[in-house]
């Protein structure tokens, strides 16, 4: 099994045999809970960190990446073309308020994806480069109440040793759903990153305030725990100017990175029936 088939696997067991068991009243449902959960993967020696113990649609998270680059905020403006994953969490203005590209971006007056780029170029071993998508001002501590609130709402960014290294920081991460895709896509900004400043993707950190399974994915997570898979490590080869096209919005870039990874991707078969909790 790929490295972090190992990690997921001995994660979702970890929570399983020592998770409080607790009924969440904002979803009504119990949830199997272990507080301050963090992993991390070297993405250049172990592998880029594509859960292969069930398929995962690549397209959706590669798709979702070149999205938040772009800083958008709209699925209808490119997304959905490949993904209806922010469609639940849209306001009648088919505008997601906390989108994170959005948030990095533009929504607090300056970008910090932008801004990110030019500090590493100039000062590379600054660390400084501190981006975040939560919004004090209405985020979270019962203010207002949206369909959604960030759930990775700061990463770092270092670049040491000639390796660019990204410290992903998630206040509450659903581990059937959610934490996959999170894995997978912030681990792609990772490397969109390091090669648009010119070094090579280093250790991908992903740090989790509350990791939870929800009752109705137990036997979900069990059926995960049982399997064996033969993924091999990926090793990415990202299409020159990755950074630059997921600016414009390039369509034709989805295609190429979702190539090259389906190239190399061995998942075994999906577990069917697996709904997401709102």
């Amino acid at each position: 099994m790929s490295r972090f088939d190992e990690i997921y696997q001995n994660t979702l067991e970890n929570i399983l045999e020592n998770g409080i068991r607790e009924v969440n009243e904002r979803t009504g449902h119990e949830t199997a809970t272990l507080p301050g959960v963090s992993f991390s993967i070297d993405i250049e020696k172990e592998g880029f960190p594509l859960l292969s113990l069930r398929k995962i649609p690549v397209q959706m998270f590669v798709a979702e990446q070149v999205w938040f680059i772009a800083g958008l905020r709209k699925p209808g403006d490119f997304l959905r073309e490949y993904t209806k994953i922010w469609d639940g969490f849209t306001n009648p203005g088919d505008t997601v308020t906390v989108a994170y590209g959005y948030r990095w971006r533009h929504h607090f007056g300056r970008d910090q994806l932008g801004d990110l780029v030019q500090l590493l170029e100039n000062e590379p071993s600054s660390r400084h480069g501190v981006v975040l998508a939560w919004d004090p001002g209405s985020d979270g501590l019962g203010g207002t109440k949206r369909a959604n609130v960030p759930c990775p709402f700061a990463f770092t960014v270092n670049i040491v040793g000639g390796k660019l290294h990204l410290h992903n920081i998630v206040r509450s991460n659903d581990m059937m759903l959610g934490n996959p895709a999170d894995v997978a896509g912030f681990a792609l900004l990772q490397c969109i990153l390091a090669q648009r400043l010119g070094v090579r993707p280093g250790i991908y950190t992903h740090s989790i305030s509350n990791a939870h399974i929800y009752d109705i994915h137990y036997e979900a997570a069990r059926e995960v725990i049982s399997r064996k898979s033969t993924q091999k490590a990926i090793t990415l080869q990202l299409p020159p100017n990755t950074f630059i096209r997921s600016e414009k919005k390039d369509g034709a870039l989805v295609e190429e990175i979702m190539e090259d990874i389906m190239k190399q991707y061995t998942p075994l078969d999906p577990i069917k029936g697996i709904k997401i909790v709102l």
